[in-house]
């Protein structure tokens, strides 16, 4: 499950970097922008700002997802689509990325994703 909270080797991604406001696209579209990037517990994902998308709501995405990083675009791109994003636990308060239990509730769907006879994220 470890795998889910680091970046993927050849995603683009540099140490350090700040991805703040970077636009985020699922595989079938844009889903919205990085509000922050946190790493509680060694969990580290992007709270991802979806705006009128889903309604105003935020979302936690594992930074194991990210596909590719595009400084230059300022863009991240993920490895999943849009519904999968918005079917993952919801992300109501800022106090639940300190929560290692919802984070790992989190990581549990995304893994699902991948798992056989699903959709690969």
């Amino acid at each position: 499950m470890d795998g889910i909270w680091s970046y993927p080797v050849g995603s683009g991604h540099l140490e350090g970097e700040d991805l703040t406001g970077y636009g985020v696209v699922a595989s079938d579209g844009t889903v919205g922008h990085v509000e922050r990037e946190d790493g509680h517990h060694g969990m580290w994902h992007l709270v991802v700002d979806t705006g009128v998308w889903l309604f105003g709501r935020s979302a936690v995405v594992p930074v194991g997802v990210v596909k590719s990083v595009d400084p230059e675009g300022r863009s991240i791109t993920l490895a999943c689509t849009g519904d999968q994003v918005k079917e993952a636990p919801r992300f109501r308060t800022d106090s639940e990325t300190m929560d290692p239990g919802y984070l790992t509730a989190v990581a549990d769907y995304y893994h699902r994703l991948t798992a056989p006879g699903t959709t690969t994220a």
